[in-house]
């Protein structure tokens, strides 16, 4: 490949010439894994002076110029010598003996026999993967750049091919890309090996994400004097005059500068599109780039489940996949057609239609013009809407949004009846344009289907936690660390606990992503299911210990266990590594860390934990939270905490706004590379007068007095409505409490709060089941009836024997 090929200007034009062309002539190597040449262009004959036969097959490092100046003049042989200076990076030796495994460039001079010293430009790419090529290197005739009388500008020139070629190799050489060019999709490497064979597109299209590092910066005219000669050519031909010589060349050179353009365009659009992951910004960024510049009206429609952020099933589209009209973008005047084909609108599209053609063949579709014929079979598709004066009579161009051999979506590109039809170069721009905008399009799709991943999972995985437990106010925080992992090991969690209690846990698995997510549940649901058994907080960070030892030791956790009883108004708390709560007192408003024993890590097994109690009155605020929203990096975590304290401290409308006023505080919305987890409970309490409590003798008169002392104390708290199925439950709890007790009294109590509480403890450690009993049966009845009539129930161990409750719903008028 080279354009030296004689393919637009004669081989005789002076290097002057060509730079006024805007055309440098290219040699073409390819080096081999022995270091010897395996391919010599008639355009490496001309620069060198050394003709294909003798070139084949010797060590390239003798025949191009590498490093290692020469005195001026001196010779070396028949192939001339070479004098490296104005290097721009390591020599093409470097390149050339396998030392560079990147793309280099540089400037050398080389004698050639019977010629003058030349300069050489001169780009070297490392080819890798199976086959025997190991570097192909470009060379130019840098001496046509020397020649600026003129003064005139130039622009930055790197090395390409022309439409045509003379390389044999080619085809083969472009076919095998993907396997030789490193750091290349599938997708990529295939849209450039088509733009080579087809367009010649320069070698610097080979990576989009890593631009070759060394490119000299040597140019061509710029269009403004592109434009000047042509306009200059113009007025000869209106005055009757010649054409100068160097507009003459210029117009030799068209085909080349289009498609020099063309490039210039997609460069342009493609540093205007994708900067945001965001679906709805980048669709705006994609058809606000090719409007007006490349065409006057774009239509982009997306298919329904990229739109919704899900996956779809591969395959062809078809007649039933819907499609939304999401960006409509064009220069006509205000709202005329947005007012015929709004964006929001889903529709399939019938098998005859251009559209259908291009999204199941993933091929462009050109329209030169859309007759009245074509005009009226399009505007069929829309009911109740005339568009045939939008589309009749203009040059219609359709590119697929294809992306990873997916059909995502299409646009429908018109220009205006005055405006120059849609060509094959424009097919091919508009394909390139299309795979470009696609490409980023499936980033961002992809991005918002991990995103709803990661948050459905995330969601899944940290409790929807109740506003308001018995005696306590609740509000809760999750923060990823990062937009990309919204997923991470940090939880916090409530549980409904024996007694009007409530515990309260945050815990936080040390690392990120989804391995830390999976052992946060696990380590979540552990702590729930112990939780539940009323285990001593020690005990229970003690059992969890045990467990991560059983899961695997890869990973460390820390966690925090605090159980709030509201009618003996004390904090039960024991800590697993975890930083300590805040305690607000309501009444003066002072914060304090609280003072635990810190205890290891979850996981470090072999560790005994330790618990205390803390006395608290109503209204206390406990904060607790994970280490993300207080340690920054390179800043002493005593800050944090101080701020922590601080913050806790301000007043607050709401246990929402108090949360907000922290996580404003500590600044964790920027800069923060850690997630947070942040509970607040507010301890309101329980009355005194909210809780009544009777003991009872093993005696079976007793469950009579049972039965009217709670239908009493209902009637003081007014509460008669309950009192009927409150006193049937009583009575069979108590039975069953009298009837296995070994000694000690019965308690009975009655707790009101959001619900009515009954609970009733005995010394028998064996907990009751429920059973079916059949019409025979004379017990076996006393839970079901429990169980039918309640609107929770449960039971528990406790180290005297046992607990059976049961709660009923309290009336609307009685609920506080």
């Amino acid at each position: 490949m080279d354009h030296g090929t004689e393919t637009g200007a004669s081989a005789g034009h002076g290097a002057a010439e060509y730079a006024a062309a805007g055309r440098i002539p290219l040699a073409v190597v390819v080096v081999d894994r022995e270091g010897l040449v395996s391919h010599w262009s008639r355009g490496a004959r001309r620069l060198f002076g050394i003709p294909r036969e003798d070139a084949l097959g010797r060590p390239a490092v003798d025949l191009l110029p590498v490093s290692g100046a020469l005195p001026e003049g001196e010779d070396t042989g028949p192939y001339g010598a070479y004098v490296a200076y104005d290097g721009l990076g390591p020599g093409l030796e470097s390149s050339l003996d396998g030392r560079l495994s990147y793309p280099a460039a540089g400037r050398a001079r080389l004698s050639v026999p019977d010629t003058e010293r030349v300069d050489v430009l001169w780009w070297a790419y490392p080819l890798v993967g199976p086959g025997p090529e190991r570097l192909l290197v470009l060379a130019a005739d840098a001496g046509a750049l020397h020649h600026q009388d003129d003064g005139m500008a130039v622009e930055r020139i790197a090395p390409g091919f022309a439409l045509h070629t003379d390389f044999p190799g080619a085809e083969e050489l472009a076919r095998r890309l993907p396997e030789i060019l490193p750091s290349m999709s599938v997708g990529e490497s295939a849209r450039i090996v088509s733009q080579v064979l087809e367009l010649g597109y320069p070698i610097l299209e080979f990576s989009q994400n890593d631009r070759v590092p060394v490119t000299p910066d040597w140019g061509v005219p710029r269009r403004a004097e592109r434009r000047e000669r042509r306009e200059r050519a113009a007025r000869a031909v209106a005055a009757g005059q010649p054409v100068p010589q160097d507009v003459q060349d210029e117009g030799e050179d068209l085909e080349y500068a289009a498609v020099r353009e063309r490039l210039e365009f997609l460069n342009e659009v493609s540093g205007k599109i994708g900067t945001s992951l965001d679906l709805a910004q980048t669709i705006i960024e994609v058809s606000k780039a090719v409007v007006p510049r490349f065409t006057d009206v774009a239509c982009t429609y997306l298919r329904e489940q990229v739109v919704a952020g899900e996956g779809f099933p591969d395959g062809v589209p078809d007649t039933t996949t819907m499609w939304h009209r999401v960006a409509l973008e064009h220069t006509d005047e205000p709202g005329r057609w947005e007012d015929v084909v709004p964006v929001g609108e889903a529709m399939p599209f019938p098998a005859e239609t251009p559209f259908f053609q291009c999204m199941t063949t993933g091929q462009p579709v050109v329209i030169p013009r859309i007759s009245e014929e074509m005009g009226h079979a399009i505007a069929s598709q829309f009911d109740k809407r005339d568009i045939r004066p939008l589309i009749t009579h203009r040059s219609m161009l359709i590119v697929p949004l294809k992306a990873r051999q997916v059909v995502l979506g299409f646009m429908a590109l018109m220009r205006h009846p005055e405006r120059p039809e849609f060509n094959d170069m424009d097919r091919v721009t508009g394909a390139e344009l299309a795979a470009r905008a696609a490409l980023v399009l499936d980033n961002a799709r992809m991005y918002t289907y991990q995103e709803n991943v990661a948050e459905t999972l995330q969601d899944s995985m940290l409790p929807h936690i109740a506003p308001r437990m018995t005696g306590c106010d609740i509000a809760t925080r999750y923060l990823p660390g990062t937009l990309l992992g919204r997923v991470g090991g940090d939880w916090f969690d409530s549980v409904k606990l024996p007694g009007a209690r409530t515990a309260l846990v945050v815990g936080d698995v040390m690392g990120h992503g989804l391995n830390s997510a999976a052992m946060m549940g696990q380590l979540r649901t552990a702590v729930q299911t112990m939780a539940a058994l009323d285990l001593p907080p020690a005990q229970l960070l003690r059992n969890l210990d045990d467990l991560a030892q059983r899961l695997g030791d890869t990973y460390l956790a820390t966690c925090l266990y605090a159980v709030y009883d509201p009618i003996a108004s004390e904090l039960h708390l024991a800590n697993a590594g975890h930083i300590p709560p805040v305690i607000v007192r309501a009444e003066d408003g002072r914060s304090e860390l609280l003072d635990l024993p810190t205890g290891a890590p979850i996981g470090v097994g072999g560790v005994p934990f330790e618990s205390v109690r803390v006395p608290v009155a109503p209204g206390d605020r406990l904060v607790m939270c994970t280490d993300g929203l207080v340690e920054v990096r390179g800043e002493d975590i005593g800050v944090g905490l101080a701020t922590l304290c601080e913050s806790a401290a301000h007043p607050a409308a709401s246990m929402d706004d108090a949360c907000d006023t922290i996580i404003r505080a500590l600044n964790t919305c920027g800069g923060r590379k850690d997630d947070v987890a942040l509970l607040m409970a507010r301890l309101a309490g329980i009355e005194p007068e909210d809780v009544a409590v009777w003991r009872f003798t093993l005696d079976p008169v007793e469950v009579g007095r049972a039965r009217a002392v709670v239908r009493e104390q209902l009637h003081d708290w007014g509460l008669d409505a309950l009192a009927h199925n409150a006193e049937l439950m009583v009575s069979e709890l108590v039975t069953n409490a009298v009837r296995h007790s070994h000694g000690r009294p019965v308690e009975l109590r009655l707790v009101r709060g959001d619900t009515l509480l009954c609970e009733v403890d005995d010394d028998d450690h064996t907990l009751p089941t429920l059973l079916s009993a059949g019409p025979g049966d004379e017990s076996g009845r006393g839970l079901r009836v429990v169980s039918t009539l309640a609107r929770e129930w449960g039971t528990s161990r406790t180290s005297a024997g046992k607990t059976v409750w049961f709660e009923l719903t309290l009336p609307r008028a009685a609920r506080r």
